[in-house]
């Protein structure tokens, strides 16, 4: 008998792109002032729309609406990837952090893709 999901809040997808977010919201506090309005917004806005696209695409009512929210999840995970590599050649992260993250983003590229490929 399979486990039945009843929230967002429940979907490993959702969770690891908040962590994702939080981090990258902590990492941030520590670019410079000048970035503010620059990429330290842009990794923010990329970063929190990853987990409030797989939100709003849970509670679509077709497979495919459901696709296209976590589509567009995807679409701003990728953003997010490269702005964090941007980061790195800026001199605002340092490797270590890049590789990190590049990991957590990785196994969550993994699992909307299998998400996705579950709706289908």
């Amino acid at each position: 008998m399979g486990y039945k999901l009843t929230s967002f809040e429940q979907l490993d997808s959702w969770k690891y792109s908040q962590e994702l977010s939080v981090y990258i919201y902590k990492i941030t506090k520590g670019f410079p002032k000048e970035e503010q309005f620059g990429i330290t917004n842009q990794l923010r806005r990329s970063s929190s729309s990853i987990s409030a696209n797989i939100a709003e695409g849970f509670g679509r009512s077709t497979n495919k609406d459901k696709t296209h929210f976590y589509t567009i999840a995807y679409g701003s995970l990728l953003e997010t990837k490269s702005f964090l590599y941007l980061s790195n050649k800026l001199e605002y992260l340092p490797v270590d952090i890049l590789t990190e993250l590049i990991e957590q983003i990785v196994i969550l590229q993994k699992i909307i893709n299998a998400s996705k490929k579950a709706l289908s």
